[in-house]
């Protein structure tokens, strides 16, 4: 095709100095009158290709409004979802003590606890002791074994005792860089359940070795007697080595019984609650409580009824009968109507007689030019008399049209709209290659152009010729009568 067009481009060149050097003897402007007559020619074609190419474009960007359009409208829901303002949150007295979150999906109306933080979980962390050490120090190489349990320690930091766990597998670490930094990359690699870091003060260079919270994953790391990695042994009586913190579980008071955890965060002593334990503070008593979303509901309804009506002007602007750039869109109109009949889709399974389960039940209405308007002394009965099954169809995560909450019903449109089978992404599919099939063919509307110059130039030409010819023959004619004349006087 590049060459065609390269060769078609040098004809036409060729052909317009040619038209420049016609005229001089007929006295015609064959330059204009070929731009003139090519023009007229190719009139109704270009304007044409160029209405069609306008149309396409503009319905690949009005599509790709939509589709993107009703993308976001289902992800801004679920931004509201994940953040928690659509469902009921647990409350805590004291959140220097502990924070409260909510289980996805939890129903936390009616929670009420009281919890006392006595310890928090520690992990085991201890230290190499010897002193004038740097990184680079040479220790020495060979296997370090890593068990864990129940460890215990003296007020100096000193490990008093040992019992390992028989559920857990010790772990052979070789070292093969026997540099402290060595040993402590060897820790690392081994990824055993414990980190390693140098740690450098006054004294040198220290190697540092920490393991996770909870009373079971205690740790000893030894060398075998004998072994130069003796000297970062950590364990019961090693005196190369000292804890800084001892692990131990979480103990908490919840409602007046004692309980322990391993770790600080747990979501399985409060149903539908995740707890982070921050600071321990016995004989103080945190209560657990809840706060529902009213406000929070009220604004997620108003927003979604905005949302909705801008959405509809663009829809009913790019359908419209007369002007709509999408009017034959099957995919549009299709979207249009899912969204239309969202107000009256069951969004969640009928409870008691008088629960709510459509928009429309919430005191969504639609006006009859088909927008939507909020009834606010309806939605507030109702959230009054109904507040979980409000809070169900706006925190509802599931997917599907039907009984999943908003947002399944919304994320099933957005999902429509962007299968490239049937969907509005499957328009733009369709008008992209439009679109490259009329720059294909204005690629040939303008060779077809191209040629017709130069075969009108070459016709013109041989005019010019002819012109000429017979001008020099009235020429010589004149100039034999005028001889004829000369020689009777």
């Amino acid at each position: 095709m590049a060459t065609t067009t390269s060769a078609t481009s040098s004809t036409s060149t060729a052909a317009q100095s040619i038209i420049k050097s016609l005229g001089a003897g007929s006295g015609v402007d064959y330059a204009s009158l070929t731009t003139e007559l090519i023009s007229a020619q190719f009139a109704a074609k270009t304007a044409a290709l160029t209405t069609r190419q306008a149309s396409v474009s503009a319905q690949i960007s009005t599509a790709g409004t939509l589709k993107s359009s009703i993308a976001s409208f289902s992800s801004s829901l679920q931004t509201l979802i994940a953040g928690g303002s659509l469902s009921t949150q647990p409350t805590s007295s004291d959140t220097s003590v502990l924070k409260a979150s909510a289980v996805t999906g939890a129903k936390l109306a009616g929670l009420s606890a009281n919890i006392t933080v006595n310890k928090l979980a520690t992990a085991q962390a201890a230290t190499t002791t010897a002193a004038g050490w740097t990184k680079a120090t040479v220790i020495g190489t060979g296997d370090l074994t890593l068990s864990f349990g129940t460890a215990s320690a003296d007020a100096s930091g000193k490990m008093t005792g040992f019992t390992a766990d028989p559920d857990q597998k010790s772990v052979t670490i070789k070292v093969t860089d026997g540099t402290l930094q060595g040993v402590a990359d060897a820790i690392n690699a081994a990824k055993a359940g414990v980190t390693a870091s140098i740690i450098t003060d006054a004294n040198g260079a220290r190697l540092m070795v920490k393991g996770t919270t909870g009373e079971v994953k205690g740790f000893s790391l030894t060398a075998a007697e004998g072994s130069p990695l003796e000297q970062v042994n950590i364990g019961k009586g090693a005196t190369s080595s000292m804890l800084g913190t001892v692990a131990g579980d979480a103990e908490v008071t919840l409602d007046g019984v004692s309980v322990t955890r391993a770790t600080n965060s747990f979501s399985d002593l409060v149903a539908g609650v995740k707890i982070d334990l921050l600071a321990a503070k016995p004989g103080s008593t945190v209560t657990l409580g809840f706060d529902r979303p009213v406000d929070g509901l009220k604004e997620a309804v108003n927003s979604f009824v905005e949302t909705y009506n801008s959405m509809k002007a663009v829809i009913d602007e790019a359908t419209d009968y007369v002007d709509g750039t999408l009017k034959q869109d099957p995919a549009v109109r299709a979207m249009s109507r899912s969204l239309s009949g969202i107000t009256l889709q069951p969004l969640r399974v009928a409870g008691t007689p008088g629960e709510p389960t459509t928009l429309s039940d919430l005191g969504v209405k639609t006006n009859r030019n088909g927008t939507l308007e909020v009834d606010a002394t309806r939605l507030a009965s109702v959230l009054a008399q109904y507040p979980d099954a409000v809070e169900e169809i706006f925190s509802n995560t599931g997917t599907g049209a039907t009984n999943h909450g908003l947002n399944g019903a919304l994320s099933a449109i957005a999902t429509t709209a962007a299968s490239t089978t049937y969907g509005i992404a499957g328009s733009v599919t369709r008008y992209t290659q439009q679109q490259s099939d009329l720059a294909d063919q204005q690629t040939k509307l303008s060779e077809q152009k191209d040629s017709a110059t130069t075969r009108m130039t070459k016709l013109f030409a041989a005019t010019e010729t002819r012109v000429s010819a017979l001008q020099a023959s009235q020429k010589y004619i004149e100039q034999q009568i005028a001889a004829w004349n000369s020689d009777d006087d």
